[in-house]
């Protein structure tokens, strides 16, 4: 069952939606758990165990942390012991975090990359004819395991970092942890964003409700119009990508990326449709990424809960540490401001993007996509001394429209170059499309109708092409600051439900579902 499913839309959710109503306030989160257990039961069977198990970890670890912090600071210190007692509870205190924090990813690294490390291993034992091999298990991953796991870890630190006292209500930590909507394709949650209204159970409200429905029908739009009918063309393509020219690759990387995009934030919209209708406020994931002029800016507006996640659990943290802060000293010292500040941004953003990468799965093309994006950001943060100055001799206005332009298209072929690498059959797989691309460009792709043999008739291109710009149009309003939801929420009833009805036949006469079309699954629910 998927968030676009018939079965999700027209059954489990309303169902929810009324027994929620019809309980009363203080069982309501009770109902949400549940729901949310079902619901996981549904798409993972006898895997629910682990998020029990991990929920009931993570609540007992943050109370334990509680009390080691509420000890130190019930003790009564004098002035000659204090150093010692401080440095002996934070070790402690410390010691909990990591043993929570290692239980967590431990579990998510052995069941995610136990038998990927193993076989890199037997590859190396077997060129050196070593009799003993690594054991590979066949290892079942939970739906959405990277996304709570992620959860559990910013719970544990924040309580650490005493940002948020622990919950002492296993019920409010679970729901947080599994709330149905959020478990599949995140976005990832902290604790203090969704926690409390999860467990307020507040009423349905009509308000709610509609704009609720209306965020909906938007990610359906998106993921059953464009992404779904995008993804013949992208399987046809990736699946037997040696057949095809350069031009095709390009094609193919091109609608990838778009597919990716409508397919995962269709999704979230979905899902903040769906805690909308429930008076939960989900964060936003994107903001209008093919904006952006530089690769920073593009992860602050691509997966935006990951990106923050990253921010503020490895990249701070690594910053921060003794030895990076140490080293910015000596090096601005020796070699000047700028390569003081850039030395230590490269480890902690080395720390963030290997992270990255390995976060998105066992691959090396993963890994590849997590340096390609180290690479970029910090050689747009060493080069912006000599790009100021280049600007600057040439009289280049940065801030004019030509320059914004020639930004976001150099933005745009390196997205698409990454995501070409991202969505390749492995490593191998990328370099070779790769290569095509400047030893075999054939432009006759387009006079001999090859781009209409790859799945999608010249109408689905035209839909794709219309969606598109439909999509465009509300991202140009947006980076205006100006809310298309909240413009359809002030019509008049008759025109609004005439429009929502408009839309949702839209979606059923021109999605991408039934004969000749493939069975599209969640992209980001694999991760």
């Amino acid at each position: 069952m998927s968030y676009a499913s018939p079965l999700y839309l027209f059954v489990f959710l309303p169902v929810v939606l009324l027994i929620y109503q019809i309980a009363t306030q203080k069982h309501r989160w009770k109902i949400l758990l549940l729901a949310s257990y079902i619901f996981f039961y549904l798409i993972s069977g006898k895997l629910l165990l682990y998020i029990i198990a991990s929920t009931f970890s993570v609540h007992h670890i943050g109370l334990w942390l509680f009390s080691c912090k509420k000890n130190y600071a019930e003790k009564k210190i004098t002035t000659n012991d204090k150093k010692a007692l401080k440095a002996a509870y934070v070790k402690k205190c410390r010691g909990i975090l990591i043993f929570g924090i290692g239980m967590q990813i431990g579990i998510l690294l052995f069941l995610k990359y136990f038998n990927f490390i193993g076989l890199n291993i037997n590859s190396v034992l077997k060129m050196l004819s070593s009799p003993i091999l690594v054991p590979v298990f066949k290892l079942a991953l939970p739906i959405g395991i990277s996304f709570y796991t992620l959860q559990a870890v910013s719970y544990l630190a924040d309580v650490y970092w005493e940002k948020i006292e622990p919950d002492d209500n296993l019920g409010r930590l679970a729901v947080y942890m599994s709330f149905f909507p959020i478990i599949m394709e995140g976005p990832i949650c902290r604790y203090k964003q969704t926690a409390q209204d999860l467990y307020q159970g507040k009423s349905l409200e009509y308000n709610n409700i509609t704009l609720g429905i209306q965020r909906i029908i938007w990610g359906l739009f998106k993921k059953i119009v464009i992404a779904d009918r995008l993804n013949l063309l992208v399987e046809t393509v990736f699946n037997k990508h040696a057949q095809y020219n350069g031009f095709i690759v390009i094609v193919a990387a091109v609608c990838y990326t778009f597919q990716l995009y409508m397919d995962f934030s269709g999704c979230i919209d979905i899902t903040i449709g769906t805690g909308r209708m429930f008076g939960v406020t989900i964060p936003e994931n994107f903001r209008q990424p093919f904006f952006s002029r530089t690769a920073s800016e593009f992860w602050r507006r691509w997966h935006i809960t990951l990106g923050t996640w990253f921010k503020d659990y490895i990249f701070y943290p690594i910053s921060l540490t003794k030895f990076v802060k140490k080293l910015g000293k000596s090096t601005r010292e020796k070699f000047g401001k700028h390569i003081g500040q850039i030395i230590p941004s490269a480890i902690a953003l080395f720390g963030v993007w290997s992270c990255n990468g390995l976060w998105h799965g066992a691959a090396w093309n993963y890994i590849f996509y997590g340096m390609y994006y180290f690479a970029i950001i910090f050689l747009g943060i060493a080069a912006e001394p000599l790009v100021q100055k280049v600007t600057s001799f040439l009289r280049i206005n940065r801030n004019s429209i030509l320059y914004y332009a020639f930004q976001t298209v150099k933005m745009l072929i390196i997205i698409f170059t990454g995501e070409l690498f991202f969505r390749a059959d492995g490593m191998r797989s990328g370099i070779s499309m790769f290569k095509s691309i400047f030893f075999g460009f054939k432009l006759s792709a387009v006079t001999d109708g090859s781009v209409l043999r790859l799945g999608l008739s010249i109408q689905d291109f035209a839909v794709v092409l219309f969606g598109f710009v439909v999509v465009l149009t509300v991202g140009i309003f947006h980076e205006k600051g100006i809310s298309i939801s909240e413009k359809i929420a002030g019509w008049n009833i008759m025109f609004r439900w005439s429009f929502y009805y408009a839309t949702i036949m839209l979606i059923i006469i021109f999605g991408a579902y039934g004969d000749g079309y493939l069975k599209a699954k969640l992209i980001y629910a694999g991760f």
